[in-house]
């Protein structure tokens, strides 16, 4: 089925800045929407998120060119390529960018052709997304990772670590997963409201509140799951996104946790890191050390690697060459997945491929600035990876994908499979 037409637009995401969607038409009429997210916190080896820099239109954070790139150069290269045939589709436009990186057009003007041409193929088969993209073969519902309080560049630092996430290692079904994460998050909103500690919601739906130290949000975190019913550790867990290069001064090589003003060497901070993962009912971190400092991934990985899934996302940005190299220096156990750090829907398929065939978790994840879109529901069970995290469980671009998944639930019907924690044993030795 060939493109006939591409049109891109500039529209908004959840943070209200700019941001791409594309619309491809086919030749038998039937169109596909792409639309981008855009992340705040982002890591140095991320494809390029094309903006106008003009401070006088948007501060600077317009995507006309972004959009012109689309409606040009790219539109000319895939207009009467087959929509069928994703791979020849992102390949002309990661040629005809001819940058390591996507910088001359844009990973934003790209996926957003990406991911309508895949939307496109689907519509023209007539089959859900995830059925288009997985062949038929993906049916693996996702195990949630979702935010309860937010951190870091999500919410102006009030404290040091970007998520604290829940994870309903107890659930029997990806239902009961949301009816976990609901019982915590509410009994966290109760202690805020009760404590006056509760200033809002920071970027990705989770609560904002404030602290004195970062320890006093893990116990706050532990009272909601037991306030909510559930035993810590057991029916619900927790999850960390430390978002580690943030904290990070490459020239100093320290770390420094601005709310309560320490600074510790990369060995002390890895010791940090694996002293919450022993005192706390974590199951899964990720950046738990910045993108250049592998000595401290390593030991790590070393010490709590056998109990704790170890994510990959600043260090390995949905990257081939640096998840290889990862796998080879067993860095990690885990990666983050997000369409926007690679640039194209297939390039990110192949990232998960590759994440599997290592005998590692892949899990797909949203950005700060989402949209309304919920392909990344389709993409999780399209390729039977496992997990999502899209934030909270609060604000509508957050809720549609947790919705998205109910509904492919219901699609599936009793092909549905869901293993929950269980997959964990996958990498815990």
């Amino acid at each position: 089925m060939k493109i006939q037409s591409v049109d891109a637009y500039q529209i908004y995401d959840s943070r209200g800045m700019p941001t791409v969607e594309v619309e491809v038409t086919l030749e038998n009429g039937v169109k596909g929407c792409g639309l981008v997210p855009s992340g705040a916190s982002t890591g140095q080896f991320e494809a390029l998120e094309l903006r106008d820099g003009d401070k006088s239109k948007f501060r600077g954070k317009s995507v006309f060119q972004a959009v012109a790139n689309v409606n040009g150069e790219i539109s000319d290269a895939v207009v009467g390529l087959d929509a069928y045939d994703q791979r020849a589709v992102d390949q002309a436009m990661i040629n005809l960018d001819g940058t390591p990186n996507k910088s001359r057009l844009g990973a934003n003007a790209i996926l957003g052709v990406s991911m309508a041409v895949a939307n496109a193929a689907a519509n023209a088969k007539g089959v859900p997304l995830y059925e288009s993209l997985g062949g038929g073969e993906g049916n693996l519902l996702p195990l949630p990772e979702i935010q309860i309080i937010g951190g870091g560049a999500h919410a102006n630092w009030r404290t040091d670590v970007q998520d604290f996430l829940v994870i309903a290692t107890g659930a029997k079904d990806y239902a009961e997963t949301l009816e976990i994460t609901f019982n915590v998050y509410h009994a966290a909103g109760d202690i805020f409201r009760e404590r006056n500690k509760y200033y809002g919601l920071a970027d990705e739906g989770g609560y904002w509140p404030e602290f004195e130290t970062n320890e006093e949000v893990f116990d706050t975190f532990v009272e909601a799951i037991k306030r909510a019913g559930y035993t810590p550790g057991k029916e619900a867990s927790i999850s960390l996104d430390i978002a580690a290069s943030d904290l990070y001064d490459e020239e100093t090589q320290t770390y420094k946790f601005r709310l309560e003003d320490r600074s510790f060497t990369r060995e002390e901070f890895a010791d940090l890191m694996i002293e919450w993962c022993e005192k706390y009912p974590i199951i899964s971190v990720e950046d738990p050390a910045a993108d250049t400092d592998w000595e401290s991934w390593d030991k790590i990985m070393k010490s709590v690697g056998h109990k704790v899934q170890i994510i990959g996302d600043d260090l390995f940005t949905t990257n081939p060459t640096r998840i290889q190299e990862g796998i080879e220096r067993g860095a990690a156990n885990s990666v983050l997945i997000k369409l926007n750090q690679i640039g194209s829907v297939t390039e990110t398929i192949d990232a998960i491929r590759m994440t599997q065939e290592a005998g590692w978790l892949p899990v797909v994840s949203a950005r700060s600035g989402e949209t309304e879109d919920a392909f990344i529901c389709h993409l999780s069970v399209a390729t039977n990876a496992g997990q999502l995290k899209v934030g909270s469980f609060a604000r509508s671009e957050r809720m549609v994908k947790w919705n998205e998944c109910l509904r492919i639930e219901r699609t599936l019907g009793e092909k549905a499979e869901f293993v929950g924690a269980e997959l964990y044993q996958k990498i815990f030795k």
